[in-house]
């Protein structure tokens, strides 16, 4: 199946740690939506955003690569799956289901996702952006 990282499962090594069947493809955009940080674990995540762009790494994985995603994300406690099509194939991705307020992620977590847009050769400004919590 194909799944869209767009936080700390952008670095390469991490998540090959964690998922040993998946493939990094490429970079993509998810249109209108926006990154932003939030939850007690000041953790990535996406919300709904017109003409706005969220960068990510589109993966190959495995079932059995979701179901570590799926404890890695604390599905569907803290994160649910969202669903989206690209160039008619249908990606996975997780979104959180309680949208609270923005919360500066932690330095080591933003390391991780800095580390990965390095990997992914992801637009920095987009992280930036993601980072003023507006």
């Amino acid at each position: 199946m194909l799944y869209f990282a767009y936080g700390s499962n952008l670095h390469h090594f991490q998540m090959k740690r964690r998922c040993k069947d998946s493939v990094y493809l490429k970079k993509i955009n998810l249109k209108d939506f926006k990154l932003t940080f939030r939850s007690k674990y000041r953790a990535a995540d996406i919300e709904p955003k017109k003409n706005s762009i969220v960068p990510g790494g589109l993966y190959e994985i495995s079932k059995s690569d979701e179901k570590k995603l799926d404890i890695y994300e604390d599905y569907p406690t803290l994160y649910k799956k969202y669903y989206f099509y690209y160039y008619g194939k249908k990606v996975m991705t997780y979104t959180m289901v309680k949208k609270s307020a923005f919360k500066f992620p932690t330095e080591r977590y933003l390391n991780v996702v800095k580390r990965g847009y390095k990997d992914c050769e992801l637009d920095n400004k987009f992280l930036q952006k993601g980072l003023i919590g507006s």
